[in-house]
């Protein structure tokens, strides 16, 4: 425990966001595999509080002493949360009757609560923000073995199985859903700061919170709820908000990473080129000629993954995007990303279709030296034959025409 409080009293003397944020880590580092137990050990069950406060005070010279209550409460709910991950690590197969994750969730629950009020009663600087995220990361990782220990455990469905109200979606992702509820308040917590000095203001844990907000949201099946946060942000830059490009890298490219996949699942296919082009060199973007290759090549694994799709959409190929799709379908459902790339096949056939227009070829100049006009009317038995000859033998005149139909309509509805 001497360690935990040395690297506090280091963090506070540096203003040091990052270094204060790793002191509250529910992991022990490679390099130190027995700090958990270490701090567990450094206090008594009937001293532990007295003991973190002596500690803090001494390590930490000039902190308020409204600001060494705040933290002791932190760094007690913290210590008393360590205990309960210690008993579960202790169990034989990691879990057992002494302790389970959700008894770890509520503890670490705490430990976020503590920081919450550390904020609004205890005077918490700005520069501590970093411990926002790593509290609530923690917890998010913590909700979801909780759950998975929840819905795997036998006893426990057979038993709760007895009763009438028992709904077993509903106690699925029981933890994470109110994970989502913690994490919004912290991300509030942010939002609603008013601090008219912005360098000394909560809201540069925004962008941190948002991120997590939306992996939660996410892996409860909610992306819609991503909405509401996309919404609170642009509202807050009616007033004093940093601009997005302030912020570190990291969280900007995971930001617009998410709301890329907002706008791609809205269908909205404008929005996500203009976010590709902040987050991809503009030399990469052509309008006809996206380089796939090229911008795969370092990385192999994507390449593998998302090259030869990427290749059936520029050329129309219908057949082979299903068959990627269906080859790799056990993949891109465990990586969750399959209905999103399902949505490619109206990609796929709108280039079609374009190159269908383009054979179509040009109008007879109507006069000498006049540049001659692309064909504007298109016979459906020519998108038709398109169709055919890409594996698509099976389409006929009425289901061809339903099919052009259908992308005019969307092409409209997106003007």
């Amino acid at each position: 425990m001497d360690k935990l409080f040395r690297e506090f009293g280091q963090a506070i003397a540096h203003c040091n966001g990052n270094e204060l944020s790793a002191t509250l880590s529910s992991l022990a580092p490679a390099d130190d595999p027995y700090r958990l137990r270490n701090i567990w050990n450094g206090a008594g069950q009937n001293d532990a509080r007295a003991a973190i406060k002596r500690k803090i005070q001494s390590n930490s010279d000039g902190l308020a002493h409204n600001e060494v209550a705040g933290w002791t409460e932190v760094y007690y709910a913290y210590w008393r949360a360590i205990g309960q991950i210690l008993l579960v690590q202790d169990a034989p197969n990691g879990n057992g009757p002494a302790s389970t994750w959700t008894k770890v969730y509520e503890a670490w629950k705490d430990v976020l609560n503590a920081v919450h009020r550390g904020y609004t009663n205890h005077g918490f600087e700005a520069w501590t923000i970093p411990c926002l995220y790593v509290v609530g990361n923690h917890l998010r990782i913590i909700a979801r073995r909780a759950d998975e220990e929840r819905t795997s455990s036998s006893s426990y469905l057979g038993e709760a199985s007895f009763q009438d109200d028992f709904d077993a979606d509903s106690e699925k992702n029981k933890q994470l859903e109110d994970c989502a509820r913690q994490l919004n308040r912290l991300f509030q917590l942010c939002l609603s700061d008013r601090t008219p000095d912005l360098t000394k203001s909560r809201k540069w844990g925004i962008y941190a919170l948002a991120n997590l907000l939306f992996k939660t949201y996410f892996k409860l099946n909610s992306a819609t709820l991503s909405r509401n946060i996309l919404r609170a942000i642009a509202a807050a830059y009616k007033g004093d908000m940093p601009g997005l490009d302030q912020f570190p890298k990291s969280q900007r490219v995971t930001f617009k990473y998410y709301e890329g996949v907002m706008y791609f699942l809205e269908e909205n296919y404008e929005e996500v080129r203009q976010i590709l082009t902040h987050l991809i060199p503009c030399h990469l973007i052509t309008s006809h000629a996206l380089p796939s290759q090229q911008l795969l090549a370092p990385f192999p694994n994507l390449q593998k993954l998302f090259g030869p799709l990427s290749v059936c959409i520029r050329r129309g190929d219908l057949n082979a995007f299903s068959k990627v799709l269906q080859e790799n379908e056990e993949i891109y459902i465990k990586l969750r990303i399959y209905l999103t790339l399902e949505r490619g096949r109206d990609i796929c056939l709108r280039n079609l279709f374009r190159k269908v227009f383009v054979a179509g070829g040009f109008e007879e100049a109507t006069e000498a030296g006049k540049t001659p006009l692309r064909k504007t009317r298109v016979p459906l038995t020519n998108f038709t034959a398109g169709l055919w000859a890409k594996g698509q033998d099976d389409v006929d005149l009425d289901e061809a025409e339903c099919l052009v139909a259908n992308m005019i309509y969307k092409v409209r509805c997106k003007v």
